[in-house]
């Protein structure tokens, strides 16, 4: 294995970081909304590659062979049509009207008098369902706003349990592109890596609930309106959910519950079968951002990794890991702080996976550990900083809001994640030696 070290070898994926992170900084000073989803990431990607191109050795031929093996690597290849497949099943799923199957059914069994505790069990089960928080908060924000409104309760409170219960599904669920990117960068499956995950996670929503349940009890108790149930719209999410977890293969999963949600669709009138390829092409088409930028970061890493960028990077870290211990939380401290930088979850786990990996392999971290503690650090903080997608989705539903940080200091659930996920790092054993 080539032991090369170049720390300016890792300048293309800084200019990639700088760029994003600059033009986002710039355009919310400017009261841009959504400010920091402007620029596409995998525009600053490409620059990053062009900067690689010009100043990493060798021919311009042999540079682009070792960017395109990063590009077309096995792993990256099996990430990008995971994407596509579980792109496909939400939107024909949420086209045959299974997300407001799911909330109408919640709200039809939680008590109204536990709103708070409620809409965060709804938006987890959503949000694991589908894979994206950010849709589960465009979806249960506006009725848990309502509900809290009606209710007297602290609106804040409310919006802040829905955005906990999405990073809480988001965090674990079989389809997310976190869990996705997590898993693929660590060579692990996606049920030992929930299993792991679930450990962590569980305590830490357990706690939020109770904190819910004592202090987001309704001044009255609303009157909720009777929805008319339609268990059938949430099999398919049932389905996926279980059949991944029994470990059947994910393009087996992914493809049997767009079929699933495609005759459900069929049966209920949703859409005709036309319709329905072009949902499931749209669910191709919404992926694509995220497909292009995995195939880039890919490439980039390769041409970084050759060059000697990553193990400079494993060599500086090296200088204050001494153990286990220690190498997970610098994984998770790196994994926090990329994610504070790009605003993007997805982003952070892809820019770290490789290094995560060299890393937990040095050091003896379970791969499943590896996977979990970058899917969850970069949930926390996705989840908690003013300018990540969830928040400002969230925040919009509330009237009248001063400060995203009175919704933010209502996010309880992430800080305890944050607490069980350092705490597990010290009850964790270190692997007996060979």
């Amino acid at each position: 294995m080539d032991k090369k070290e170049n720390g300016a070898a890792l300048l293309p994926l800084a200019v990639f970081v700088v760029v994003y992170l600059a033009v986002g900084i710039v355009l919310q000073m400017k009261g841009t909304e959504m400010a920091f989803y402007q620029l596409s990431a995998p525009i600053p990607a490409l620059l990053g590659v062009i900067v690689a191109m010009i100043m990493f050795k060798g021919t311009l031929n042999e540079k682009m062979e070792t960017f395109l093996k990063g590009c077309g690597n096995q792993d990256i290849m099996i990430m990008c049509f995971i994407y596509l497949f579980a792109g496909a099943f939400t939107a024909v799923s949420k086209a045959m009207g299974g997300v407001d199957a799911v909330v109408h059914l919640g709200l039809t069994f939680i008590p109204p008098q536990f709103i708070a505790a409620g809409v965060f069990v709804i938006a987890a089960f959503i949000s694991i369902s589908t894979g994206t928080s950010v849709g589960t908060v465009a979806a249960v924000g506006p009725i848990a706003v309502g509900l809290a409104t009606a209710g007297g309760l602290n609106a804040p409170l409310v919006v802040a349990a829905t955005i906990g219960g999405s990073m809480f599904g988001d965090n674990l669920s079989m389809i997310s592109d976190t869990t996705i990117a997590a898993t693929r960068s660590q060579g692990v499956e996606m049920k030992d890596k929930f299993r792991c995950n679930f450990r962590i996670a569980l305590p830490a929503a357990i706690l939020t609930i109770l904190l819910l349940l004592v202090f987001g009890r309704p001044d009255t108790v609303p009157a909720v309106e009777h929805y008319k149930l339609e268990i059938v719209k949430v099999l398919p999410y049932i389905f996926v959910l279980v059949a991944a977890l029994i470990g059947i293969n994910v393009f087996l999963v992914l493809t049997g519950g767009i079929v699933f949600s495609t005759i459900v669709g069929l049966c209920y009138g949703s859409f005709n079968l036309l319709e329905a390829t072009q949902n499931i092409y749209n669910g191709f088409s919404g992926m694509f951002e995220i497909f292009l930028l995995s195939m880039i970061m890919g490439g980039l890493a390769a041409m970084v990794q050759k060059e000697g960028g990553i193990n400079w990077l494993i060599g500086r870290i090296r200088g204050v890991i001494k153990g286990r211990k220690s190498a997970e939380i610098g994984i998770a401290a790196m994994a926090s702080l990329t994610d504070l930088a790009t605003a993007n979850n997805t982003v952070s786990i892809i820019i770290n996976g490789e290094i995560a990996k060299d890393i937990s392999e040095e050091y003896g971290v379970d791969p499943k550990r590896t996977a979990s503690l970058l899917d969850i650090f970069t949930c926390i903080f996705q989840g908690l900083i003013p300018y990540g997608a969830q928040m400002l989705f969230a925040c919009a539903f509330i009237e009248n809001l001063d400060s995203p940080f009175s919704v933010i200091a209502r996010c309880w659930y992430l800080p305890l994640l944050a607490l069980c996920a350092i705490g597990s790092v010290f009850i964790v054993k270190d692997k007996k030696s060979a």
